[in-house]
């Protein structure tokens, strides 16, 4: 019974709701990743800002423009960022939780109904 075709329609239907559910599960652990490569290079912007000497020029790029700003403007701006990125990561870490549970039980429901009648 290699071919989907074959099987019956509501399996036909699990096996596709399978596929979104395995296709969302990447895009998730994709955007966690970006999230945590985002945060990891933020909080290295802050500890070489928090080094620097009161008084010291610094620039924030803007688009294609460098920008001069107060350190401590900045220094805040990064700190609302790396909240908003743990919020975010957060919210991910939920919705990979309940993607996998869903997945989980889909597969055993799909295996069972694929072994047929013990």
């Amino acid at each position: 019974m290699s071919d989907i075709s074959q099987l019956p329609a509501n399996v036909q239907e699990r096996i596709a709701r399978l596929q979104q559910l395995q296709n969302t599960m990447q895009q998730l652990l994709s955007q966690k990743q970006r999230i945590e490569l985002d945060d990891a290079e933020t909080e290295k912007a802050l500890k070489t800002l928090e080094e620097l000497p009161d008084g010291v020029k610094v620039y924030k790029s803007v688009g294609a423009v460098l920008v001069e700003k107060e350190k401590s403007s900045v220094i805040k701006e990064l700190k609302e960022k790396k909240d908003f990125l743990e919020m975010r990561a957060k919210v991910l870490e939920k919705q990979e939780e309940k993607t996998k549970e869903k997945l989980q039980g889909l597969q055993e429901t799909l295996q069972k109904e694929l072994k047929g009648p013990s």
